[in-house]
């Protein structure tokens, strides 16, 4: 009896064994996989010369897929024909190439997958894989390196094409915008380092293009660019920086619009500070006419008062650039702007916020006695304010002390439109923080070759301007009253005196004026008083 109940309880103890055995050695699906994929074989092999193939076959040692490939692949010098590549949206344990265009003679090709290639598990890549064959003789070579930047935001944008044109018998500054490099390289999304690899000996121009259209052409209208002057000889030890820039665009007119029944919009790119826009239609002469620049927008509005009519023809000039339009406007039905105010402003006001108030139709007349302005214990404000015609707004400039509440009470016939509209009663309230609730900033700019005049600025996180101060001499630069916030400091050098940055321009070989970052946020808090010197490097 008590060998049976003995081996009852080994068999129990066995079975318990046996469970926590179980339950320790569970499967838990393995270590995660962080290996990329490994080239094993190339058909025809990588670095081969005389090559003469159309088809390219890429062998890994597990199952891949094609991540973002018509991002990362870069091909150089580039194809007319995209290649086909396979596998599209599938896994496979190689990736081919159909070549479609006639290759070049003599010529060293390039292909680089950036990181495309990745795993079918986990999503590894094989980081900047790069199959290079020759249908000559032989491999070039040569490389040159270098650094691209951007001319006015602190950083540069991501996958920025970097071109060598060869400069030959065809090659014109026109070039860029005609057709594609002799090589091409992209610094891809996590680095501002270029390396173009395998050129050969030779004279060329270098560029960097923001590419939108991935075209390897110059569009100005959509590109930023970036240029070295001189020419470059390969082979070469420089380093190369290429700042790149937006450039204005030339100017041309966009089909004009009938937005209102009394308004025809003439959208435009450029400059079209030189634009004459004329109607050639017989126009009554009962109808009142008037021309006005949109504020802050690239478009001019036709206004006039309202006539019945099938269609108007319209001539639009440019001296600048000696150009002509004609443009037909048809009628259709459609509602009539009549006068609306905004305000930038209602409720909270910072100390060293400006007031104003925007009409949505050309302001022609302000009354100032019908505008009245008083504080939190009734007690008239002193205040000025001026009919800003090239804002199309009423400008309010008064003194703003903290703790305070402002009502701003706008009166009947106050204020006129173009077409004789006068506002109804507005009332608009608006309050200041305690002096506590900002911080203030002293900032002094130094530098051994520091030149003037110069626009100090401050701005938030996303680049936006919150503050600036236009100097003509050395100072420290007080921005007083700032919101808690991180702002981003930067110097505007303005070499032209025009009290504005300027952008470069390619053909005329003008380089965009300098900026300098402060290097890190500045953290200002409230109640702070902060100083901080910002050294600006040659």
């Amino acid at each position: 009896m008590l060998q049976r109940i003995l081996a009852y309880f080994f068999f129990i103890i066995i079975i318990a064994a046996f469970y926590q055995c179980a339950r320790r050695g569970s499967p838990t699906g393995g270590p995660k996989d962080i290996e990329a994929p490994i080239l094993i074989k190339a058909e025809p092999e990588n670095m081969s010369i005389n090559f003469s193939e159309n088809k390219i076959r890429l062998y890994f040692n597990e199952y891949i897929k094609l991540k973002d490939v018509q991002e990362q692949l870069i091909i150089s010098p580039p194809l007319k024909y995209t290649p086909d590549l396979s596998p599209q949206g599938g896994a496979s344990k190689y990736v081919e190439i159909t070549i479609k265009d006639t290759l070049k003679e003599n010529t060293t090709y390039t292909l680089n997958f950036g990181e495309s290639i990745v795993d079918n598990n986990e999503g590894n890549p094989n980081s900047f894989l790069t199959y290079i064959f020759s249908t000559g003789t032989y491999i070039d070579s040569l490389e040159i390196k270098g650094v691209v930047k951007d001319a006015f935001n602190k950083d540069a944008d991501t996958f920025i094409s970097v071109m060598l044109y060869e400069i030959d018998s065809a090659y014109t500054d026109s070039t860029i915008f005609q057709k594609p490099p002799n090589y091409i390289t992209n610094t891809l999304d996590s680095t501002i380092i270029f390396n173009l690899k395998n050129l050969k000996k030779g004279n060329y121009a270098l560029f960097a293009l923001k590419d939108d259209a991935k075209n390897h052409v110059f569009d100005q209208n959509t590109d930023k660019i970036g240029f070295i002057k001189d020419t470059i000889s390969i082979p070469t030890d420089s380093i190369f920086l290429l700042t790149l820039f937006k450039e204005v665009p030339n100017f041309a007119m966009a089909v004009p619009t009938l937005s209102a029944k009394n308004k025809i919009t003439f959208g435009y790119f450029g400059d079209g500070k030189n634009s004459i826009i004329k109607p050639i239609s017989i126009i009554p002469d009962s109808v009142e006419i008037m021309l006005q620049k949109e504020p802050k927008k690239d478009s001019i509005n036709f206004w006039f008062t309202p006539f019945e009519m099938d269609s108007l023809l319209f001539t639009v000039t440019n001296q600048k650039y000696k150009t002509l339009d004609t443009f037909k406007i048809k009628s259709r039905k459609i509602a009539i702007d009549t006068l609306t105010l905004s305000a930038n402003h209602r409720g909270a006001i910072d100390l060293n916020d400006s007031f104003h108030l925007t009409g949505n139709t050309p302001l022609i007349a302000m009354d100032s006695s019908k505008i009245k302005m008083i504080d939190k214990d009734s007690l008239p404000i002193k205040f000025s304010v001026i009919l800003d015609t090239l804002e199309n707004a009423l400008a309010f400039n008064f003194e703003k002390k903290p703790n305070q509440s402002y009502l701003i009470d706008i009166f009947p016939g106050a204020i006129t439109d173009f077409f004789n509209t006068t506002n109804d009663t507005l009332s608009i309230g608006l309050k200041t923080k305690s002096l506590a609730d900002y911080g203030n900033l002293r900032l002094s700019v130094v530098g051994t070759n520091l030149e003037f005049p110069l626009i100090v600025q401050l701005t938030n996180e996303k680049g936006e301007v919150q503050r600036e101060i236009y100097a003509l001499e050395s100072e420290v630069f007080e921005f007083n009253h700032l919101k808690p916030a991180k702002y981003m400091a930067r110097v505007l050098f303005d070499s032209n005196s025009n009290k504005k940055w300027d952008t470069g321009n390619y053909l005329l070989q003008i380089e965009p004026e300098k900026v300098s970052y402060y290097p890190v946020p500045i953290e200002v808090r409230a109640n702070w008083e902060l100083e901080q010197t910002f050294t600006v490097l040659d």
